[in-house]
């Protein structure tokens, strides 16, 4: 849902400003006196002596009371949605259903949390990696992992990560019936304390 807002806001933004760049290149230009055509009588910019917001358009609704309530509740309605909007941005999405291929032509439903539940655990069985966190996002048929790992006082990173690779990332792979599954790994240490050397 937020791809198709984003695109559909993308394109109202850029007609809007294609628009009023159009009409403000045509009116600044003069173009509709040196190519001799005819403007619509609402069109805003008739040469170059026109500005944005001319006298009438600043005063027509000064003694309307509901007025400045309506200007008021339209920009903070605007501006609701715009942070909305920034907000799903700034979100990681997760991914809810992976798609399995069974093999037959059809495909199973795959809960995301039941298999971010599985990667944990195959992690977290790995000798050094205290901790995991699993976290898919992307596209159902091609899901992202996010991985979290705390590792052992005692572990090595480089083995952690191709333990990693090699045992939760390709389990999952292959019991998901993917081609790939990309992961990004963030690596932490359990806190412990400093040992006293005598």
């Amino acid at each position: 849902m937020v791809r198709t807002v984003n695109r559909v806001l993308l394109g109202l933004i850029g007609a809007s400003l294609f628009t009023l760049g159009a009409a403000v290149l045509l009116g600044g230009l003069d173009l509709q006196h040196r190519w001799d055509f005819e403007v619509p009588t609402w069109w805003p910019f008739r040469g170059p002596q026109d500005v944005v917001l001319g006298v009438e358009g600043r005063t027509r609704f000064q003694g309307d009371w509901s007025w400045w309530p309506v200007v008021i509740a339209v920009l903070s309605l605007l501006l609701i949605l715009l942070l909305w909007w920034l907000l799903t941005q700034l979100r990681r999405h997760h991914l809810a259903v992976t798609f399995v291929d069974c093999g037959d032509g059809a495909s199973a439903r795959l809960l995301g949390s039941a298999l971010e539940s599985a990667m944990s655990a195959d992690a977290e069985a790995t000798d050094g990696i205290a901790q995991a966190h699993v976290r898919l996002t992307g596209r159902p048929t091609r899901p992202v992992a996010r991985v979290n790992l705390q590792l052992e006082a005692h572990a090595e990173p480089t083995k952690a990560l191709q333990q990693l690779s090699r045992e939760a990332l390709r389990h999952a792979r292959e019991s998901a019936s993917l081609s790939s599954l990309p992961a990004t790994v963030c690596l932490r240490t359990v806190r412990h304390r400093a040992h006293r050397v005598a």
